[in-house]
């Protein structure tokens, strides 16, 4: 215990330190719980090794937990933001460019059904296509494709 209260400094930026990498690289910095409590426990380690911070427990409970809310409300939403702004390019799948017979009519609100891979899909468009027509999948979202006419070659 003596080493503790000797150290507490230095044990606190090595909290700080572990709770980043933690959060960082196992869970992908996608909670930012820990990334907060990490930042805080860093700076309140650096505030108590230059001395102007005591080296209690109290004050090191009560400036984490101030400094993760500070850090909590000042970089929620940049963080936020950068989290969602990733890429967005479509990606091609198995089931992309799929065709088959329409058996019932298809629109933009109006959704027919195909059953594919064992799965009954909803099948939507965003142009009117009468049942019977061949189409072909150009997205494949969750229980859903979106087709469009299949072009003759």
């Amino acid at each position: 215990m003596e080493w503790v209260t000797n150290n507490f400094a230095s044990l606190l930026i090595v909290i700080g330190l572990a709770l980043l990498a933690i959060e960082m690289l196992v869970l992908g910095f996608s909670v930012f719980i820990l990334f907060f409590v990490g930042l805080a426990s860093l700076v309140s380690g650096f505030l108590m090794m230059i001395g102007l911070l005591p080296e209690t427990m109290i004050a090191a409970f009560g400036s984490v937990a101030v400094m993760s809310l500070a850090f909590a409300v000042g970089l929620w939403k940049p963080l936020k933001k950068l989290q969602e702004s990733g890429d967005s390019h479509m990606v091609r799948g198995d089931f992309i460019g799929h065709s088959f017979v329409l058996e019932q009519p298809v629109a933009s609100t109006q959704y027919g059904k195909h059953r594919h891979s064992g799965i009954e899909w909803k099948i939507r468009s965003d142009v009117p296509i009468p049942a019977g027509a061949e189409v072909e999948v150009t997205k494949a979202e969750v229980g859903m494709f979106t087709v469009k006419l299949k072009e003759l070659a």
